[in-house]
């Protein structure tokens, strides 16, 4: 899991800089499960405006196809970025206050603004990898006052072959890559992630982008929450991710890093940015 350095020589469960990628296993041993790459469209500019930075993450400001500009705005990072501590495999955590502050960044990296949160909206860890946060203020009033906008979820399935940008306000460092593949299950530790997103070598992440909004540089949108990867060469160990096949079968690449899909969030979220885990087409774990 990509936290930070310092976080990790507090605590046993956490790990430091991600390893040089080496070794890899061959990628022809965990097939793609969507159609052949498609062609690359024309980019759009990513950058770091809407990211946040967190003490121990990275984040985005980001909204859903239905919000308005008048809804509490929401920050997504990762399940394990969570202040309070990893959800327990299984758990699933809901309407938690929160005080937590994130640093709003603008398109330079520059950090512009405090943003608090009130509530942690939803976290987990079971599935996926994603917290989500209410803040004290609304996407129009960000706008009015620093000019920036929040991120777009993409509400589809994201396509292997897509050329992304992993954007971390930790570090304010910006990764460049393509989507390899989706893996049937990423095993970490004692939790399990499904249909996850594994990056090409080129995006070689490190501690403290956990949470980093992962951008379809073709159409600027969100389609996955970065988290993790094989730092050591290890299986299915904490900071050792394995691949882990419909048919049970094991892979592991050290030095290849993952992502959490983003696409099934906005089903679970109805007017006024409310979470509605009961909606139609919501798939989110519950409690």
């Amino acid at each position: 899991m990509k936290k930070p350095l310092v976080a990790a020589l507090s605590s046993l469960a956490l790990a430091g800089l991600g390893a040089t990628p080496a070794m890899a296993a061959p990628h022809t041993t965990a097939p793609h499960t969507t159609a052949p790459h498609p062609a690359k469209a024309a980019a759009v500019t990513v950058d770091f405006a809407g990211t946040v930075s967190l003490s121990n993450c990275s984040g985005s400001v980001i909204r859903f196809p239905g919000s308005a500009a008048t809804d509490p705005a929401l920050v997504l990072t990762n399940g394990h970025c969570l202040e309070t501590g990893f959800p327990d495999p299984g758990e699933v955590i809901t309407g938690q206050s929160s005080s937590r502050t994130f640093g709003l960044l603008n398109s330079a990296g520059t950090k512009v603004a405090t943003l608090r949160a009130n509530q942690v909206v939803y976290s987990t860890m079971t599935d996926t990898d994603v917290t989500i946060y209410r803040t004290t203020t609304t996407y129009a009033a960000i706008k009015n006052s620093y000019g920036i906008s929040p991120l777009t979820v993409q509400d589809t399935h994201p396509v292997a072959g897509t050329a992304i940008k992993v954007v971390s306000g930790y570090w304010k460092r910006i990764y460049s890559c393509d989507i390899d593949g989706f893996v049937y299950r990423l095993k970490e530790g004692g939790w399990t992630w499904k249909d996850s997103v594994r990056y090409t070598s080129a995006c070689n992440t490190i501690g403290g982008t956990s949470g980093s909004p992962v951008v379809d540089t073709a159409t600027g949108k969100v389609v996955a929450v970065n988290n993790t990867g094989n730092e050591d060469g290890e299986q299915c160990t904490v900071n050792n991710p394995c691949e882990v096949d419909a048919n049970g079968t094991v892979t592991v690449r050290q030095g290849i890093n993952y992502a959490e899909e983003t696409y099934n969030i906005p089903a679970c979220f109805t007017t006024g940015n409310k979470l509605n885990l009961g909606a139609a087409g919501c798939t989110l774990p519950k409690p």
